[in-house]
């Protein structure tokens, strides 16, 4: 090994595929994530009129799914 190449240690070397991999990971991550569509403000006689606790279909399938 001549003195002008540096020697990649493995410190360096798992620091530098790690970075690497976060790196493609959060790219990946950006490519595939939807974003939010703003939803339409309703108002005056478009609103809905609820008032208090409604059990819907998604909470009667969290509590079937949360039972222990």
């Amino acid at each position: 090994m001549s003195q002008g190449q540096t020697k990649l240690s493995r410190r360096n070397f798992l620091f530098a595929v790690g970075a690497g991999g976060a790196a493609g990971a959060a790219a990946i991550v950006a490519k595939t994530v939807p974003q939010a569509q703003p939803q339409p403000v309703l108002t005056g006689e478009g609103k809905k009129k609820t008032r208090g606790y409604h059990a819907s279909e998604h909470v009667r399938n969290y509590y079937r799914t949360a039972k222990v």
